[in-house]
């Protein structure tokens, strides 16, 4: 007795780069999204990769000034290599840099630090439901939006020797002269004016948290500071560490509020743009275009370590990854229930 066996085959894979697109791209979308993207890409050349260049350029040649073969006197720049960047460690330059390099760095810590703890603060208080809350989110909005210049101004009118600090002190604090005065001065000044952009960005992600989870830790038991530890503060840690990194970022590149609230020229308060500032204004645009380099370096290492260490998500790129995932997920557990 013979039969007839059928045989099923499965149809073959086509080969790698062959297959059909994927569901919501077209073969053309990438080249339409690079011709896009091409005029901002051109912007940001312009006003990044050229100064940039032209700076680390410039840091290259020192102004010098002589006498040619004829006894003229001549002067222009002439190429030294990397002197101008050794001469951030020795001699009186060094000394400058070195304070200067402390200055920021101390500046960046503590400001960011008080920020961070004041900034939690307000988003706590601006999450909870009572009766004022928008008044109170609105007030505290405004002095992130007063301009910096201005903001210094008003605190050295706070500051000075017959102000408001000094009369609710009952002293004579020289807050706008060289000392320990000066720093804390400013550090008043940047947290009252920064604290509520951390607190903004801090309160948009407790937004989103749902209340849910919230409720099911009362039903636990949890009290008030263990949700606090084991709800709220992993839930916006990434929304924290992106608001961190851009304070840091900023507090960095410090110039305007020491410089009108203090004024150049102070040791106390002097920070690496302050000092860039300083060389260029003194025509020494080598050494300037050194100070701005290594400060360049300064805050892209740190925003690397913030990215690469602390992992800030500060493009999305992670969440936006773990979103596809899940609807891939999702798709495959359709596709096989309906199988």
């Amino acid at each position: 007795m013979t039969g007839t066996a059928t045989l099923h085959r499965r149809p073959a894979k086509p080969p790698a780069g062959h297959g059909p697109p994927s569901p919501g791209r077209t073969p053309g979308e990438g080249r339409m999204a690079a011709l896009l993207l091409s005029p901002t890409l051109l912007v940001l050349a312009l006003v990044i990769a050229y100064p940039l260049i032209s700076a680390i350029h410039q840091s290259l040649y020192r102004a010098q000034s002589g006498l040619d073969a004829d006894g003229y006197v001549t002067e222009g720049e002439a190429f030294v290599g990397l002197a101008n960047y050794a001469d951030l460690l020795a001699g009186e330059s060094g000394q400058r840099f070195l304070n200067a390099f402390g200055n920021t760095t101390f500046f960046t810590v503590t400001t960011v630090l008080l920020e961070t703890i004041l900034g939690l603060a307000l988003a706590l208080a601006m999450n909870r439901a009572f009766k004022g809350r928008s008044f109170l989110r609105a007030s505290i909005l405004v002095p992130w939006a007063v301009p910096t210049a201005v903001s210094g101004l008003l605190w050295r009118w706070i500051f000075q020797s017959d102000g408001i600090a000094n009369s609710l002190l009952g002293s004579e604090i020289l807050w706008t002269a060289e000392g320990t005065a000066s720093k804390l001065a400013v550090i008043i000044a940047e947290v009252w004016k920064t604290a509520p952009f951390i607190g903004l960005l801090v309160l948009a992600g407790m937004q989103i948290i749902p209340g849910e989870v919230y409720e099911a830790a009362k039903i636990d038991g949890a009290g008030w500071w263990r949700q606090l530890g084991s709800i709220t503060l992993p839930l916006v840690k990434p929304t924290l560490l992106v608001a961190v990194l851009f304070r840091m970022l900023d507090a960095l590149r410090m110039f305007d509020l020491p410089f009108v609230l203090i004024g150049p020229g102070k040791e106390s308060v002097e920070t690496l743009s302050m000092l860039a500032w300083d060389e260029s204004n003194q025509l020494r645009y080598g050494s300037a275009s050194a100070f701005a380099v290594v400060l360049f370096l300064y805050v892209a290492a740190v925003a690397i370590v913030f990215v690469k260490v602390l992992g800030a998500d500060v493009t999305g790129a992670r969440q936006l990854g773990a979103k596809r995932k899940a609807r891939a997920a999702d798709t495959t557990e359709k596709t096989g229930a309906t199988r």
